[in-house]
């Protein structure tokens, strides 16, 4: 089970892509954008950045997004 860092790499780099897009994205979303369905800009701006894992992004996406 000893692992080496060449051989998980091709995993992570498109995992660490698609992670800084879906930050991009959210993060211009929210600077574009003036309502959301709960909270406010500076709110979800520090709630997409703290949890910038997936967790941030996919959060704004689901519950504040104004449709």
């Amino acid at each position: 089970m000893n692992m080496n860092i060449r051989e998980i790499l091709p995993f992570l780099i498109p995992l660490a892509i698609a992670q800084f897009a879906l930050l991009g994205y959210a993060l211009w979303h929210i600077l574009t954008h003036k309502s959301y369905k709960r909270g406010n800009r500076m709110t979800w701006i520090v709630i997409v950045i703290v949890g910038m894992q997936f967790i941030g992004p996919v959060l704004y996406f689901v519950l504040g997004k104004e449709e």
